[in-house]
């Protein structure tokens, strides 16, 4: 009987010993990972289907308005990337200014707006309309640049650049670099 005994504490024992390594090695079972800080600042904090996003100014003004069919904001960052944004921008006298793209990210922390494909800015008061595959804008200052080629149109004149700056406030467009134009004389009607 004794044998028998000391056989079953020596079994018991050794699946006691065995059960214990196993759950040591478990990878599934819980461990204190250190948080990636850095990984988790590109996690989003939400996405929205049909948005609509409005800016204000310190004042309490509309500084600009964004409307998007998809929009993903990373609030670690201050980052909101867009999907076929539509953003209505206002200068000081709250004119409205439209700017189109293929795709977008806004800062909200700083205002800016980088808008990338197709992008267009439009002047509807002025009647000209830019065009640039990037488009870059400062909500603060309301200034905006492209630094890829532009092509600025007012039917029926047409110029192209290597670079362009525009200020809303002021209404003044600036092109640099290779300028180039067709400005047709101006026609009289009888």
């Amino acid at each position: 009987m004794g044998v028998k005994l000391r056989k079953r504490v020596w079994v018991t024992a050794l699946v006691v010993v065995l059960g214990m390594l196993l759950v040591w090695l478990d990878p599934r079972s819980a461990q204190e990972r250190d948080i990636d800080e850095q990984a988790r600042a590109q996690e989003p904090g939400h996405v929205l289907e049909n948005a609509e996003i409005t800016l204000f100014g310190e004042s309490g003004t509309i500084q600009q308005s964004l409307v998007t069919p998809r929009l993903v904001h990373t609030p670690q960052t201050a980052m909101t990337d867009v999907v076929s944004p539509r953003a209505t921008l206002f200068d000081s006298e709250q004119r409205e200014w439209l700017a189109t793209a293929d795709t977008g990210t806004l800062n909200t922390d700083t205002q800016a707006l980088t808008l990338r494909g197709s992008a267009r800015l439009l002047a509807p008061e002025e009647g000209w309309q830019l065009d640039t595959q990037q488009l870059n804008y400062d909500g603060v200052t309301r200034h905006a640049w492209s630094t890829t080629p532009v092509l600025l149109q007012q039917p029926p004149q047409r110029m192209e650049a290597s670079r362009m700056d525009v200020w809303l406030d002021d209404s003044q467009v600036r092109l640099t670099n290779n300028v180039r134009g067709v400005h047709p004389p101006a026609t009289r009607t009888p």
